[in-house]
């Protein structure tokens, strides 16, 4: 990146989410100064939590309160702020949306929240476990007849950091037309709601609440193997793949080809499979699995992760001799040119103020706090969609619902495998379409060719001459063979972004296995970072698919980031296992330096307790996390048999009798009344709540987190708010039609009409965003 182009961030955090969104930042090659106060940022007391995320940023010793000039100087010259303070916290400040603007007109901020802005709980301070409970994510994950979990680490803040850097690009684009900058609002809860997305399908058509599923039944399922856990994981058609790699007569029984059969047997067919796979190792049964054309996973640990061949030949993993205890020991997870040089976390006050030239603010006529013009940021963007499912399909969505010109291309033989999908519940009689496919394509424009003719070749290609973007998730070598590879597409615009979401890759021994959301739970080491303390792992489920999830918003982000810092022509090879374990960066750092092993806590966490949920009168949960001793003795004030006068480490040394007297109080409570009680206590303490919740409760839909489509059916909102822009509801979802055969043909000529403004805005060319 040139010079001209790299930012100036101003971060000032005190949580994972706003140091996750900085790092991306720094990552990426931009100025990151991190203001930290005198007794220096809070993640500091967490040691390789503060190195993942600080890694690459300047230090400071800056007090917004005690010298308001050196604030504002920084301010004044930077081009985007990251603020993750409480509501109360950012006024006291006068970091408010209003009094940004009004100072500060230029400027990009991206303020991270637990809960937003406001609200009943926007001054609890929200950790995953919380934000999750609440937007509902929790309530997914887990066994059935368990308790619910919060995913390992911290996945929420790390997925709204990346949300942050879609809404911070986006805004600097709309800067480069405007001149003037917007508040970029991202809720965490929001975020685990919006991820949630499939549970509000199946509740609005069946009208029952989606419940976690668990690893121990259903159609996939978790395994021991002899030496860790596979992930048994297949769609209908590949059974006899499965007969194949486990190798059993038992199993060749004609009526295990039918699915109803192997579910209506399945108490006699699961032993079978668990007694082979027992005997073998966990990565032999993976990868014999891969080879057979089968999406298995195994729960990767950190020593797995750490020597993996896989991940150090794409040089995601440090080598040991460049390993540094200040430094992360994976790199950032998007593929150099280059090999880059190890980032290390600043000590406290490194860095003096640079007192830069104040960029310059154009004129606005634009009241404060009123949208501007209404022009959508990726106005112009002309986007080429081959993504399917989610990671891919979900990533053009957001491009669309931010103004790009999104063609969804398949072929009437082999469409979006999601067009068909079937989960539990979400079938819709008299319909071949599957009720989850339009969340993810709305507001696109449909293209269907046959890319293995001569005319389907030429209509892409001609559309790729034209386009700025494309977007594409299949296993490594589908694209070569389709004609749309990277250096095909670079021959015919060297100036088009492609943007490749493969499962680990496009290189490496293991880049041309596949794999659904649930496989990269397991290669990713979020599996076993997640579940039941000291049990097995646990996957975020086929109900969820976390990383695809957070995958889709990555690819977004770094598009959107791309062409707002006029990247032309950038390749951007992100593998979907490293953006989740990226997220992990602390915990492989405390396998190296300490030799502490990564594996499932239940909803425990460093740096807070008690931290769980507990079940109430009404089979509900409640979520609570005391962060400080002023929480825990609120907590006593409420909870009977917990005691005012014992010190800290008395609560870590007494955590299973804590639990069991916040368990038997609550037993008699409902959920709601124990949140009242412990929320009006001071105690941070929200619901753990479901589909259903979300369906009644006002905040998702005035906050659009959920909309409805023309015809009255759910849909996918959106993952953020930006004060100076409001997408339109998005159009129908591409139907699926017949191919079309040629570049001449009538029917490509309606789709160019379509796309043409956009094309034409195109050749508009905008500012750069880091020199308006």
């Amino acid at each position: 990146m040139t010079d001209s182009h790299v930012l100036q961030i101003v971060e000032l955090s005190r949580s994972v989410a706003g140091a996750a969104c900085g790092r991306l930042f720094a990552g990426l090659g931009h100025e990151v100064t991190l203001c930290e106060p005198e007794a220096g940022h809070p993640l500091r007391a967490f040691e390789f939590t503060f190195t993942a995320t600080a890694a690459g940023k300047r230090s400071i010793v800056c007090d917004p309160t005690l010298d308001s000039a050196a604030w504002g100087t920084l301010l004044s010259s930077a081009d985007v702020l990251v603020l993750d303070l409480s509501p109360s916290g950012a006024e006291a400040l006068e970091l408010t949306p209003e009094r940004l603007a009004e100072r500060f007109p230029r400027l990009v901020t991206v303020s991270l929240t637990a809960f937003g802005l406001e609200g009943p709980f926007a001054e609890i301070p929200g950790d995953s476990l919380l934000v999750e409970s609440y937007g509902g994510l929790t309530q997914m994950i887990g066994e059935p007849d368990r308790s619910p979990l919060s995913l390992g680490g911290e996945q929420a803040a790390h997925t709204a950091a990346f949300v942050g850097l879609f809404g911070a690009s986006l805004a600097l684009r709309s800067r480069a037309r405007t001149g003037t900058g917007d508040f970029v609002e991202v809720a965490l809860s929001d975020v685990a709601a919006y991820m949630d997305w499939k549970s509000d399908v199946i509740h609005e058509l069946t009208e029952t609440v989606p419940h976690r599923t668990g690893a121990s039944r259903g159609t996939w399922r978790i395994i021991e193997a002899k030496d860790g856990w596979i992930g048994v994981i297949y769609m209908p058609d590949q059974w006899p793949a499965v007969v194949e790699l486990i190798g059993d007569d038992r199993l060749m029984d004609p009526e295990f080809l039918d699915p109803r059969i192997r579910v209506e047997r399945s108490e006699e067919l699961w032993p079978v499979i668990a007694d082979s796979i027992a005997q073998r190792e966990a990565y032999e049964v993976y990868t014999s699995a891969q080879r057979l054309g089968l999406p298995f996973g195994y729960a990767a640990a950190a020593a797995d992760l750490l020597g993996s061949d896989q991940l150090a030949q794409r040089g995601f993993v440090v080598p040991p001799d460049q390993r540094r205890r200040d430094a992360p020991v994976i790199s950032f997870p998007l593929l150099a040119e280059s090999t880059p040089e190890v980032e290390r976390a600043p000590t406290l006050g490194e860095d003096a103020i640079t007192r830069r030239p104040a960029r310059s603010a154009a004129t606005s006529t634009t009241e404060v706090g009123v949208s501007r013009s209404g022009t959508a940021p990726l106005t112009g963007l002309l986007v080429l969609d081959f993504g399917t499912i989610t990671a891919g399909a979900a990533t053009g969505r957001l491009l669309a619902d931010y103004g790009a010109t999104v063609i969804k291309i398949e072929s009437s033989a082999r469409p979006d495998r999601f067009r068909q999908w079937v989960m539990p519940g979400s079938q819709v009689a008299g319909t071949t379409i599957s009720p989850m496919f339009a969340s993810n394509n709305v507001g696109k424009t449909g293209l269907c060719v046959d890319l293995k003719t001569e005319g389907g070749r030429r209509i892409v290609h001609d559309l790729i001459r034209r386009a700025d973007v494309l977007v594409e998730n299949f296993r490594v070598g589908v694209t070569a063979r389709m004609g749309i590879d990277p250096d095909t597409v670079r021959d015919l615009n060297p100036d088009l972004i492609y943007l490749s979401l493969s499962s680990q890759g496009n290189a490496g021994p293991e880049s041309l296995y596949g794999s659904y959301g649930s496989t990269l739970d397991l290669l990713s080491g979020l599996a076993s970072a997640t579940g039941y303390g000291g049990e097995a792992p646990i996957w975020s489920s086929g109900e969820v698919n976390y990383p695809d999830q957070i995958v889709a918003i990555a690819g977004a982000a770094m598009v959107a980031h791309a062409m707002a810092t006029d990247r032309a022509g950038a390749r951007l090879d992100i593998s979907q296992r490293e953006v989740v374990t990226w997220t992990l960066a602390d915990q492989l750092a405390a396998y190296v330096w300490e030799d502490l092993p990564m594996r499932p806590t239940g909803n425990r966490r460093p740096g807070a307790t008690p931290h769980d949920v507990y079940p109430t009168s009404d089979t509900a949960w409640v979520a609570l996390a005391c962060f400080t001793g002023g929480h825990r003795q609120a907590l006593a004030g409420v909870i009977p048999g917990l005691p005012s006068d014992e010190d800290e480490q008395w609560w870590w040394d007494n955590q299973d009798y804590v639990d069991a007297q916040i368990t038997a109080w609550a037993s008699t409570r409902t959920r709601d009344e124990a949140v009242a009680e412990l929320h009006g206590a001071g105690v941070p303490a929200v619901p753990v709540c479901t589909a259903q919740d979300r369906a009644t409760q006002s905040r998702y839909r005035e906050r659009r987190v959920a909309l409805r489509s023309a015809d009255g059916k759910w849909l996918k909102g959106f993952p953020l708010i930006l004060h100076g822009f409001t997408p339109a509801d998005p159009g129908p979802a591409p139907a699926l039609t017949a191919d079309i055969p040629d570049p001449e043909s009538e029917l490509f000529t309606t789709v160019l009409a379509k796309i043409l403004p956009a094309a034409d805005e195109h050749a508009r060319a905008t500012p750069s965003s880091t020199q308006s």
